[in-house]
């Protein structure tokens, strides 16, 4: 009796010496990983089951012969269950404390008793801060238990330190991970929403900008035409009468032409790094209005401009808008009028708004049922345009026939912003 008290003793200390166990199950980060070809990749039930199989080999450890029996099953009890930690965590730790319990009652002191660390680890990792409390407070109970049955000589102190220090570290490393893994989680769901918003906002940027460089294309290329026809027109007509006149219809109608390629090239020179013509000639704005009148004069629209106020100090940007609403609707005018339609254009500057009138005596066509009202005569983007022009700065276009005769356009641009709270 007196031999087997240092042997006894010597073996209630065997938390101690079981560290490096738990180091075990916690995963450690190498500095430098292998390459991927070079990692080895084992099943998951084959990996959950290493530390259990090292649990297992424990129980070779000498004993007495009439403890082995009773020591096989219990560090089968407790080293099994580990095997399925990772798919049902709580489980396995009501089961490990049960092949403890049973232990302590046994009065069997077992290496193989750190699987309940290991257990109280995986449901930290793997439960809620409450359940990890929960568990490490059972775990530390059992640890009190153990040291009072199992320490001689009033040597509780030391043991029940050490075992303590174990049941924090395992319940600290196993909220770490489950920290960690949300952490991480939660980054990668960041990450893969950012993804998702940059292409959402590039889908959309190429969109505005595709809408953008249609709405250009279908000003230059329609107005030009237009013009283009109209001198023709006028040429084959003055081939035979007036000579002199066809001459300077169709040098007008190169004019137009050379005008046109330049300013699709204009336009177009933001998709092309380094375009010279983009740099050369500058954006069309209200100082051009004059030329685009005189242009149209010459196809057999008279056209008036009238200008009130400062217009030298508006963004390029909102008199490229007001150019083109002007254009564009001097061009359905062309189109759709007949000869001897006059028309005019009136620009009202103020400090923060810029108001256009296009206004022409000339009767529509009627409009097809087909044609969405207020898209104007005839099937085509020009009213559509030019709505999205001026509501890109707060304005709302109004087109329609006069009460007096002929066709009228206007539209009120904020510089501003303040249209946005206006049109609200």
């Amino acid at each position: 009796m007196t031999e087997a008290a240092p042997a006894r003793a010597a073996r209630a200390v065997w938390p101690v010496r079981a560290v490096w166990l738990v180091r075990a199950a916690w995963p450690v980060r190498a500095a430098r990983p292998l390459p991927r070809a070079r990692r080895l990749r084992l099943p998951p039930l084959v990996a959950d089951a290493l530390l259990p199989g090292l649990l297992l080999l424990t129980v070779l450890t000498p004993r007495a012969p009439g403890e082995f029996p009773v020591a096989v099953a219990l560090t089968a009890a407790l080293a099994l269950p580990l095997v399925w930690r990772r798919r049902a965590p709580r489980a396995v730790f009501g089961a490990v404390t049960a092949a403890a319990c049973v232990q302590w009652l046994l009065g069997v002191p077992l290496p193989a008793g750190l699987a309940v660390l290991v257990a109280l680890y995986t449901v930290a990792a793997h439960s809620g801060r409450r359940g990890a409390l929960v568990a490490a407070a059972v775990v530390e109970a059992g640890a009190a238990l153990a040291c009072l049955r199992w320490t001689t000589g009033g040597a509780f102190l030391i043991p029940f330190v050490g075992l303590t220090a174990m049941v924090v570290a395992a319940t600290a490393l196993g909220v770490n991970a489950r920290t960690t893994r949300v952490c991480l989680a939660a980054l990668e769901e960041r990450a893969a929403r950012l993804e998702q918003q940059r292409d959402q906002r590039a889908r959309l940027a190429a969109a505005e900008e595709r809408t953008r460089i249609t709405r250009e294309m279908h000003d230059i290329v329609t107005h030009n035409l237009s013009v283009m026809v109209a001198l023709t027109d006028a040429a084959v007509y003055a081939r035979h009468r007036s000579p002199d006149r066809a001459t300077a219809a169709m040098l007008q109608i190169s004019e137009t032409g050379r005008q046109a390629l330049t300013d699709m090239r204009r336009s177009l020179g933001v998709l092309r790094a380094g375009e010279p013509d983009a740099e050369r000639h500058p954006l069309p704005g209200i100082a051009q209005l004059e030329a685009l009148a005189d242009q149209l004069c010459a196809a057999g629209l008279p056209t008036r401009v009238e200008i009130l106020g400062g217009h030298t100090q508006l963004p390029a940007t909102a008199q490229l808008t007001v150019y083109r609403l002007v254009q564009e609707a001097l061009t359905n005018t062309l189109k759709h009028t007949p000869a001897g339609t006059r028309a005019e254009v009136r620009i009202r500057c103020t400090a923060g708004t810029v108001t256009v009138d296009v206004t022409d005596t000339g009767p529509r066509p009627p409009r097809p049922s087909a044609t969405p009202p207020g898209h104007g005569p005839g099937p085509g983007h020009g009213i559509a345009g030019m709505r999205e022009r001026a509501a890109a700065y707060g304005g709302k276009l109004e087109a329609g026939p006069l009460p007096g005769g002929g066709w009228g356009v206007r539209t009120r641009l904020f510089l501003d912003g303040g249209g946005e709270a206006a049109s609200a």
